[in-house]
């Protein structure tokens, strides 16, 4: 009886911390549209539409696999972000915390 209460434990002990996770909520969706080429104070890096709103950034988490380089625009997204501060740019700059294409 010890047994199976032990061989039990040990197989819903398995099924809970050894099932692989891949279900990340995202926040928002949004459309890379490519790299902001502007010469104005708050332009540069990538832009980005969320909700109807164009924000910029700067990188992506190294684990994306999005390759910002090497990718095709307009790209579909969903995303958790946050504003960066406030820069003097309007809340226009944000930082990507989780990205994965659509």
């Amino acid at each position: 009886m010890k047994f199976k209460i032990i061989f039990l434990i040990v197989i819903i002990t398995g099924l809970v911390y050894c099932r692989k996770d891949n279900s990340i909520i995202y926040n928002s969706t949004g459309k890379i549209l490519g790299p902001d080429y502007k010469m104005c104070p708050c332009c540069g890096g990538y832009m980005i539409t969320i909700d109807s709103f164009t924000y910029n950034f700067d990188s992506i988490p190294i684990n994306s696999n999005i390759n910002l380089q090497k990718e095709t625009y307009p790209i579909t997204v969903k995303l958790d972000w946050q504003l960066k501060g406030s820069s003097g740019c309007f809340n226009k700059w944000i930082t990507i915390q989780n990205i994965k294409k659509e």
